[in-house]
């Protein structure tokens, strides 16, 4: 309607004595109806070859037969419209589908609106209070069920043979299985390939995260074409860096610093926490392993008799916390510490934070599945300084990319 020019708009407004915002819609499904009329004559007009009564540029023994009154149910609600017929049957109209009642795009609609993670309720009155079409709670979930063969496709398509990075975490929800309310786990996988664009490769639902679901989840990546993985960046989560050894023997891990840090914070008081913090930076922005390891030991002979317990933890992890320090720093920067996935979890909670809980494992994978959809197509630049990242891996790793 914006490309109209004023003077049909304004014709429109005086000659339909338009003055509210009803009077508009009113105008606008009256003339929709029309426009849907004439599409439909003119559709069989082009099928036949010859305008109607025009019998003089007729070349077809097939004719008009009159018309067929069919309800459809559209953006402006459900109205009348008379479907024309040709005598042979042949005319099948692109603009009203056979055996279609529904030509309103609101199945579009209520997807898009529960990817926003709104529920059922809130759906069917939005859909009511815009366009006067009530759905129940039953077909909408009957609506998004249409995802599903949509999300096995997506879950099972082909990888590339080598990954540089992969990000492993999980995010929790609460659902209902067997009458119960149990704690779920969505096991999420990131990939950076070889050209620096993110990916979501993956999105499992399962109980309590162990070494045995994570080894599946590898074995899932490695059945569809993940032949290599460089660096696997994770958090210190129960049984992965077993899982990894176990499918990607020859992977680097590295344990996010960021969570580690998070971890020996919390033994630490108030009042020591800023003086504390300055002193764990000289172990983390160390310039190479050696000096990072003597920095530790000069960090736990002054804080290591008040809070031993914030500082045990990075010796006893030390192997799968300083793999980045051999790096450069541009590789350092992506491996150091999985707040890519943590930004993508976000995204995923802003979508989930007004479910309390899911009715099954397949209604949280429809909202996720949606929600990792719309964050992706927003991931179109690849990481920066990537040219200079993929020649220094090529030469950290030369047999493998």
């Amino acid at each position: 309607m914006s490309n109209l020019p004023k003077e049909v708009l304004r014709e429109m407004i005086t000659g339909g004595n338009l003055q509210t915002a009803d009077d508009l819609h009113s105008y606008l499904k009256d003339m929709f109806k029309d426009a849907l009329q004439e599409m439909l004559e003119s559709e069989l007009e082009t099928e036949l070859g010859y305008a109607k009564g025009d019998k003089k540029n007729k070349y077809t023994d097939n004719r008009r037969n009159g018309h067929t009154e069919k309800n459809v149910k559209t953006k402006y609600g459900e109205f009348p419209i008379n479907i024309p017929r040709d005598r042979d049957a042949k005319f099948d109209p692109v603009v009203v589908p056979k055996n279609k009642r529904n030509i309103s795009g609101i199945e579009e609609q209520v997807i898009s609106l529960y990817a926003r993670g709104m529920s059922t309720r809130d759906i069917h009155d939005q859909l009511k209070d815009i366009y006067g079409i009530e759905l129940s709670a039953e077909m909408v979930s009957k609506i998004t069920d249409s995802i599903i063969p949509k999300i096995k496709q997506w879950h099972n398509r082909p990888l590339d043979a080598v990954y540089p990075f992969i990000f492993m975490d999980a995010i929790h929800y609460k659902v209902r299985e067997d009458g119960q309310i149990k704690n779920k786990a969505a096991y999420v996988v990131l990939g950076v390939d070889l050209d620096g664009f993110k990916d979501i490769l993956g999105i499992w639902i399962g109980e309590n995260e162990s070494s045995k679901f994570w080894l599946g989840v590898l074995n899932d990546l490695k059945n569809r074409g993940l032949e290599d993985v460089l660096i696997f960046c994770v958090d210190g989560l129960t049984g992965l860096k077993e899982a990894i050894n176990a499918s990607y023997p020859k992977a680097e891990i590295q344990r996010c610093i960021i969570h580690q840090l998070r971890n020996s914070f919390k033994y630490v008081s108030y009042k020591d926490l800023k003086e504390f913090a300055k002193d764990f930076k000289e172990v983390y922005k160390a310039v190479n392993e050696e000096l990072a390891f003597s920095n530790l030991g000069e960090l736990e002979e002054k804080w290591g008799h008040k809070y031993p317990h914030a500082i045990k933890s990075w010796e006893a992890n030390w192997e799968v916390l300083s793999p980045f320090f051999k790096y450069p720093s541009e590789i350092r920067t992506i491996m150091y510490t999985t707040n890519i996935i943590e930004g993508f979890h976000r995204q995923l909670r802003k979508v989930t934070k007004t479910k309390t809980m899911f009715p099954s494992d397949q209604a949280l994978e429809k909202i996720l599945f949606l929600a990792s959809q719309n964050v992706i197509k927003k991931w179109s630049r690849r990481y920066k300084n990537w040219d200079l990242i993929r020649n220094q891996l090529s030469i950290f790793f030369e047999d493998r990319i």
